[in-house]
């Protein structure tokens, strides 16, 4: 609705708004050292808009444990098929990345596993570890599935001790049916209220994408749900669709929407919110980290 700041609808003519324009920027020396040790991003297999901006600067969001998920949800570009076993090299290989990367923050995510016994929460927890092993300074940040909302393993993942816990919520409860047919909406909140009860000093954070049909009330109504359970960071980022089989985008949210999103969850305690058409959940997850208040 245009008096919300909204664009009713898409023109099919028009691929981004003008607000929404990625500048191209040259991530040859990323890439190179990336293919070197072997690991996977996230930022490339889910085609993030933002790939050039953090590739140019050494940063990058490590994918582990395979490019091919167990799940369906419409909004993503990784491929949805039969896993292949884990990697038992890939902890090491990721850490020696970081390393190669001279990453003082490192992120680190994953395809859904449901095939795996514990989730794929061993990967996680050896990924730290090996980081650890090699620098304990470097700041970790995790951003994992539910685990089927299964609390053993979240509990391998945080007693790794990584430094931020995070766990996207997606979307709106309405919505999850046709955006993440195979997740749960409660599931998703409970993961993260079970980490902040298992491990109270690990920041927890999350994640909504907007311009999927949701209204402004339903995306508050989900700030509420997720301060409810402890949640301290937030990012709100415009849905782009990745690929022509993916879900299309319903409407471009405006700038100054976004920033009445920030506002209003800062108002609701969020320690740290990053919101804007271009905001994604492990972009600049360093400076939301050390710029949180301390209280």
């Amino acid at each position: 609705m245009e008096d919300q700041g909204r664009v009713g609808g898409v023109d099919k003519n028009m691929r981004h708004p003008e607000w929404i324009k990625v500048k191209s920027t040259d991530t040859h020396e990323t890439k190179k050292i990336l293919r070197h040790h072997g690991v996977s991003t996230v930022c490339e297999e889910a085609r993030c808009p933002n790939q050039g901006k953090c590739f140019s600067q050494s940063a990058a969001a490590f994918m582990i444990l395979g490019d091919r998920c167990t799940r369906n949800c419409s909004f993503c570009a990784v491929e949805s098929s039969e896993p292949l076993p884990p990697d038992p090299e890939e902890p090491e290989k990721v850490a020696n990345a970081v390393m190669a990367l001279g990453l003082k923050f490192a992120v680190i995510t994953s395809v859904t596993r449901d095939d795996l016994p514990d989730g794929g929460a061993g990967g996680f927890a050896g990924t730290i570890q090996a980081i650890k092993n090699k620098n304990n300074a470097i700041k970790i940040e995790v951003l994992t599935p539910d685990f089927k909302g299964d609390s053993e393993a979240l509990k391998t993942v945080l007693d790794a001790g990584p430094d931020v816990f995070n766990h996207n919520i997606e979307t709106v409860p309405r919505l999850y049916s046709a955006v993440r047919p195979m997740a749960d909406y409660a599931t998703s909140v409970s993961v993260l209220n079970t980490a902040k009860k298992l491990s109270p000093a690990i920041k927890t954070k999350s994640g909504i994408m907007t311009g999927l049909g949701e209204t402004e009330q339903e995306v508050l109504s989900v700030m509420h749900d997720l301060r409810e359970a402890g949640c301290d960071f937030l990012t709100i980022g415009q849905y782009l669709q990745p690929r022509r089989t993916n879900i299309p985008v319903v409407e471009y949210i405006k700038p100054e929407i976004f920033e009445r999103y920030r506002i209003k969850a800062l108002e609701k305690g969020f320690r740290a919110v990053a919101s804007s058409p271009l905001t994604r959940s492990s972009m600049d997850a360093s400076a939301m980290f050390d710029n949180a208040p301390l209280f």
